[in-house]
């Protein structure tokens, strides 16, 4: 059930049950052939698709996050890591007043994921949640793995697959050469550490059009076959959280002494 296209009388005689989808991605750059978009419309792809076949809520996506790192290409939209993280918890305190209290954060930008661990502690510490983050491309690895020779972490084959099959007018398959050769396909010359420090910030010191991986790898086909493949375990994941007892899904009790310890 997508949430914002039914009326308040359609969502109270639902039976959704108490989880909820929150797809969560950004607005920033994805190099010269993917859209501003590509993180928020897989996000929102996954979380709708794994509703209508669990019967969950899929709640309106999350477009703007944790980006900054990508602010010297055009057009990326940021907001900081405190705004961000209180927006959400707001929010998901929102559905839980609403009779939700498992929620699954499906993200799509990796600036996110810490920000959104740190949201599930806080929910889950007073009681009111539990909420956990997934990331897809870190559900299905081995297949990932298997599916791309240089899958990279931004703006690569994987994405650029997912895209062609979800949103395809939207990428520019001319540009595939060029994201790969003005961008960063081998990850390992990155020159990320230096003396076991990391010492880059910013996209830009590593990629110059902010791709990484090599997009001329991508299919609409692999896209088709890794999103159902990350679908499935969404819908795994909402099943079982569904099938949890609430209070074991929170914190446990103080541990005592062991047995036998002297006072």
């Amino acid at each position: 059930m997508y949430l914002a296209d039914h009326t308040w009388p359609d969502i109270a005689t639902a039976d959704a049950g108490p989880v909820a989808f929150v797809p969560l991605g950004s607005t920033e750059q994805h190099g010269p052939h993917l859209p501003l978009s590509t993180d928020h419309v897989i996000a929102q792809g996954l979380a709708r698709a794994a509703a209508e076949r669990t019967g969950f809520v899929c709640t309106p996506p999350v477009n703007i996050g944790v980006s900054d790192h990508h602010r010297q290409f055009h057009g990326t939209m940021w907001v900081s890591p405190a705004s961000f993280r209180d927006y959400v918890e707001d929010f998901t305190r929102n559905l839980t007043y609403h009779g939700i209290d498992r929620v699954v954060f499906v993200n799509a930008h990796g600036g996110n994921k810490q920000h959104l661990r740190e949201v599930g502690r806080r929910l889950r510490a007073d009681g009111t949640a539990f909420a956990t983050p997934w990331m897809w491309d870190e559900s299905i690895p081995e297949l990932v793995d298997e599916v791309f020779e240089t899958n990279g972490p931004h703006a690569g084959p994987k994405e650029t697959s997912m895209l062609l099959h979800l949103d395809p007018e939207t990428v520019k398959a001319e540009e595939f050469e060029n994201a790969r050769d003005g961008g960063l396909t081998d990850l390992g010359s990155a020159g990320h550490t230096r003396h076991g420090a990391r010492v880059h910030y910013d996209t830009v010191e590593n990629s110059g059009n902010g791709a990484f991986g090599d997009p001329t790898d991508a299919s609409a086909e692999k896209g088709e076959r890794i999103f159902e493949a990350a679908c499935d375990e969404l819908v795994q994941l909402g099943e079982w959280l569904a099938d949890q007892r609430f209070e074991h899904l929170m914190p446990r009790e103080h541990v005592g002494a062991p047995t036998g310890t002297k006072q």
